[in-house]
């Protein structure tokens, strides 16, 4: 097997890394790029930069990383980050719910009061840094992405009865060198890999930052966040 992907976390910021890796982020720094590495940064409360991208070279520069790929932003402190490995997969989760985001499903169903995403800069956020020594084409990339973000959803609605917060972001890499794979999905192997990484790295995370303090009950009772209650127009296409 090719050498897994490496982690390192110094002074707030956590490097995931493979030599040559492709990678698909979301967020303020998102898309497909080539690198040999992608970051999750811890900020301080109160964080207010907008140049986010000399922030990134600032922070990345004090740890001793070159930047080299796409950068996470998140207000939940590193020694909260926790990693898993299975087969093909490594996964590194940091998980805070400052900002939690519900999505009730069931008519009837009891809803907390809405509170607005923008009152304040978000000190919670759920990131993950995602990478496979298995070589994926774009369109895969992008469908393990989505695998990602289904086993983060269903494990944190499992914990917590919130779906995300309202400022997740994830970064996944593959090794182009790596043993081929087509497909991403659930079904497949890496997928399943990557949906129990997730699994076991949200809840050691979120058990690590909550151990000494209490978990938001609602979006009501965080300090902010945002509940998606609002009507559509079904249609029959």
């Amino acid at each position: 097997m090719l050498s897994m992907f490496e982690t390192r976390c110094v002074d707030g910021v956590c490097r995931l890394g493979h030599e040559g890796a492709r990678w698909l982020a979301t967020g303020w720094d998102g898309g497909y790029r080539t690198a040999d590495a992608a970051f999750n940064v811890s900020v301080p409360t109160g964080f207010e930069r907008t140049d986010l991208d000399d922030y990134a070279r600032e922070r990345l520069s004090v740890a001793g990383f070159e930047r080299a790929g796409p950068v996470l932003l998140t207000g939940v402190d590193l020694v909260h980050a926790r990693g898993a490995r299975a087969g093909s997969v490594t996964v590194v989760a940091t998980v805070g719910l400052s900002n939690p985001a519900s999505l009730p499903v069931e008519n009837g169903q009891a809803r907390a009061a809405e509170a607005s995403a923008d009152d304040q800069p978000p000190v919670g956020t759920v990131n993950l840094l995602v990478g496979t020594t298995r070589a994926l084409e774009d369109g895969t990339l992008a469908t393990l992405l989505a695998t990602a973000v289904e086993a983060k959803a269903a494990t944190l609605q499992s914990l917590t009865g919130f779906t995300g917060t309202t400022s997740d972001a994830l970064a996944v890499g593959c090794d182009p060198g790596g043993d081929p794979m087509a497909f991403a999905g659930s079904g497949t192997e890496v997928g399943s890999a990557v949906r129990a990484c997730v699994r076991d790295t949200v809840t050691a995370s979120l058990r690590a930052r909550y151990t000494d303090t209490d978990l938001p009950l609602s979006v009501a009772d965080a300090a902010h966040g945002v509940v998606t209650d609002r009507e559509t127009e079904p249609f029959q296409p």
